[in-house]
């Protein structure tokens, strides 16, 4: 049988360490990515075989756990680091697949779902800028029927009549990246990057050297305050003319527009980016004192007659009929068109609409992408490797026989996980079809079985960890295979490691990858407290190759500099499983000091050390907003963990994770957990809701001691008596409507 080539991250000896040894005639270019922690490819989204509607709940909740770790990765490297590594197609295809699963499952949302997250978290090289009006992202659409379902939700949300007029604008969706610039009175006075949707990065000097971005807009009506939101991009031929320029100058060539224009608008010196030719088209509005016009096309108006660049093939249509022509249309000249573009966007007309519809976490319900489809080539799957990650995890990755696609050339794909190899049949040797959309690493769709070599046998996947010896196995409900070697793992502990130092956790300046590796690798370090007691060992570390007085000096300093942190940094850098970003965030706002979330975790545990749906502490965990019977058991389970213990022990008494800070009161129902029950009469109980969390409140689906308001309709049962047991206040759709200050 075909024994699979293997990858892992462990101990470094040179650039790329043990790592290129022991997976000795690969590709250097695949190679260097792997070691220093670019994960495989992305293909096939399904970690099962089953449709979302037939997986048991461990099932769901463990491949919603995979999704939310994976997708949180593909979004930081395309948004932050502006070199994605996997295709636009396999990403739609991950969030669809996370889409499908929480629509079968509602109840095992998670907190830090892709569903409620836009983009990735800001640079630290920029100084941050908070967006007044959050920066979101849209929900896709991939053919005719998703279309007619978009115009079908729309007309149900606002119940409107079946012969009601629902017009829309449409416009190609720029492949680029996206900009914010703040206008006031007319003057340009600040732009920034999207970042997570909510905090991004302060590049004013560099848009200013756009020649599309005027620094004075013309005439009248954009009133004190007008927040214009847009796509930096850059034609073909300027791309072209760039990477001449580029490579001529014996300097860096990028891969696509998208890249060159991301990263050109990014540069440290705006000198730099001066010299690059951007080009912006306005598509949209943030925080504005009033809108000049009632409508999205009123809008685009008085934004061309104001002297900013809108897509000339903008266009209104009325009609699904309309929506599918103007595709066609813009779809049949996409390769004329002289710049990228990935789809076509719709957006409801009318603005009183748009209000009432409001958003759903990470997008509005007012407006989709119809995505164009991905370009598909064939090629030989040569070997087929094992990569170990941070939480043990091991993925198999394919190595393709390079293969142009769309002008790229390809070389590396994910094969995801034992199942879907088997599923496939794909065996090394085998001719694979793959398929890309947009300008990166495709997916493998299957194998052309009439190519295959007489001698390929079924791909065996390893049932021991490729790092360490120890056994792999597959725990209940999930088709990933974890080694099971723990803190002897190498692969894991240098990991574990990295991710405790990384940019959203620690954040330590001048400890990477690079020096985690090395310096654990000589036992300097073994566990994040380690990492503060550095300072012990001065002299040793001096005395190292490439190191000198001043350079310790400096990462000292910025260690010590860490010693205290943001609660939420804190809870995210311990690695805690299924515990991302967002969900750190939300854990850190609710129990407000690291002391508090670890008591609860601890008080929640059963003897056994898992969590007690009896007690009042798990009650309280699980009902933290969008955390969940998973999050929480996995909370439990790494405080009930004696060696974890251990290690927050030596860590606190290191470090210091700050308070949480509290968000500030901006309306009657801000920072209020509200549940609707019964029939509201005057909106629909979607409405109700985006109002809700426009309002800043929070809302849940169930009745509990942290409940603060119940706004009950005509019907409500359970949940009214509940509310009524446990004396939480109870209003009707009137008094909420007063509240809300629409009464």
């Amino acid at each position: 049988m075909p024994r699979p080539a293997v990858s892992w991250r462990g101990p470094a000896d040179g650039e790329f360490g043990d790592c290129t040894r022991r997976v000795a005639g690969y590709d250097p270019i695949v190679l260097s990515l792997l070691c220093l922690g670019v994960p495989p490819m992305s293909s096939d989204p399904s970690t099962s075989t089953k449709p979302a509607g037939d997986l048991t709940p461990d099932e769901a909740a463990g491949e919603l756990a995979r999704l939310a770790d994976e997708i949180a990765d593909h979004d930081r490297r395309y948004y932050r680091e502006d070199s994605p590594t996997i295709s636009d197609a396999a990403y739609d295809a991950l969030r669809r697949r996370n889409a499908e699963i929480e629509a079968a499952f509602p109840d095992l949302i998670r907190a830090d779902s892709p569903s409620r997250r836009v983009g990735a978290a800001p640079s630290e090289k920029f100084a941050k800028v908070r967006h007044r009006v959050a920066m979101l992202s849209l929900d896709n659409a991939f053919d005719e029927q998703d279309v007619t379902d978009f115009i079908a939700r729309i007309r149900r949300f606002l119940r409107l009549e079946p012969d009601e007029e629902v017009a829309l604008t449409a416009e190609p969706k720029i492949d680029g990246l996206s900009a914010a610039l703040r206008y006031e009175d007319g003057v340009f006075v600040q732009g920034a990057t999207r970042g997570d949707g909510e905090v991004g990065e302060d590049v004013t000097r560099n848009l200013s050297t756009i020649d599309d971005i005027p620094r004075r807009l013309k005439g009248s009506g954009f009133g004190r305050v007008f927040e214009v939101r847009g796509e930096v991009y850059m034609t073909h031929a300027d791309f072209a003319a760039l990477n001449e320029r580029q490579a001529a100058e014996g300097k860096q060539v990028f891969a696509n527009p998208r890249n060159s224009a991301a990263g050109s608008l990014r540069q440290l010196d705006p000198s730099i980016t001066a010299s690059r030719p951007l080009r912006f088209f306005a598509y949209g509005w943030g925080e504005v004192e009033a809108p000049p016009a009632e409508t999205q096309w009123g809008v685009y108006e008085a934004m061309r007659e104001w002297g900013l660049p809108t897509n000339p093939l903008m266009r209104r249509v009325k009609s699904v009929e309309e929506i599918i022509a103007f595709y066609a249309e813009i779809e049949a000249g996409r390769a004329s068109l002289g710049y990228d573009i990935d789809g076509v966007v719709y957006k409801l007309d009318r603005l009183d609409w748009q209000r009432r519809l409001g958003f759903v976490s990470r997008s509005p319900r007012w407006a989709v992408a119809h995505k164009f489809p991905a370009e598909q080539a064939t090629t030989v799957l040569e070997d087929i490797g094992i990569n170990v990650g941070r939480t043990g995890a091991l993925t198999p990755f394919a190595r393709l026989r390079p293969v142009t696609v769309g002008g790229v050339v390809v070389r590396t794909a994910t094969l995801h996980n034992e199942d879907e190899i088997a599923r496939k049949d794909i065996r090394i040797g085998d001719t694979v079809t793959i398929q890309r959309a947009g300008d990166v690493i495709p997916q493998v769709l299957g194998v052309v079985l009439d190519k295959r070599p007489k001698e390929a046998a079924p791909f065996e996947f390893p049932t021991v960890c490729p790092a360490c010896g120890s056994h792999a196995v597959r725990e209940g409900g999930e088709a990933v295979r974890r080694c099971t070697g723990g803190l002897i793992c190498p692969a894991q502990a240098v990991e574990r490691l990295i991710h405790f130092v990384s940019r959203n956790a620690f954040d330590i300046e001048g400890l990477g990858e690079k020096q985690v590796t090395a310096f654990h690798q000589d036992g300097l370090i073994a566990q994040p407290a380690d990492i503060f007691r550095l300072h012990e060992q001065r002299d040793g570390l001096i005395a190292r190759e490439g190191w000198a007085e001043t350079s310790v000096g400096n990462l000292l300093a910025a260690i010590d500099a860490r010693r205290e942190i943001d609660l939420n940094r804190f809870i995210f850098a311990l690695g805690i499983r299924h515990v991302g970003e967002t969900t750190a965030r939300r854990l850190a706002r609710h129990y407000g000091t690291f002391e508090a979330l670890r008591a609860g975790a601890e008080e929640a545990q059963m003897p056994e050390g898992k969590g007690d749906p009896g007690n009042e502490a798990w009650q309280e965990l699980v009902n933290v907003e969008g955390i969940g019977a998973v999050v929480a058991e996995a909370v439990v389970d790494f405080f009930a963990e004696p060696k974890n213990r251990e290690a927050v022990d030596a860590l606190c008494a290191e470090v210091r994770p700050l308070e949480a800070a509290r968000p500030a009161a901006t309306s009657p129902v801000s920072g209020k957990t509200v549940v609707f029950t019964g029939s509201l009469e005057r909106m629909t109980r979607d409405e109700a809701k985006a109002m809700a969390e426009r309002l800043g409140a929070r809302t849940a689906g169930s009745v509990s001691a942290k409940t603060d308001l119940v706004v009950a309709g005509p019907g409500a049962g359970s949940k009214l008596k509940k509310a009524e047991e446990l004396g939480i206040e109870v209003i009707d759709e009137a008094e909420w409507l007063a509240r809300a200050g629409e009464g």
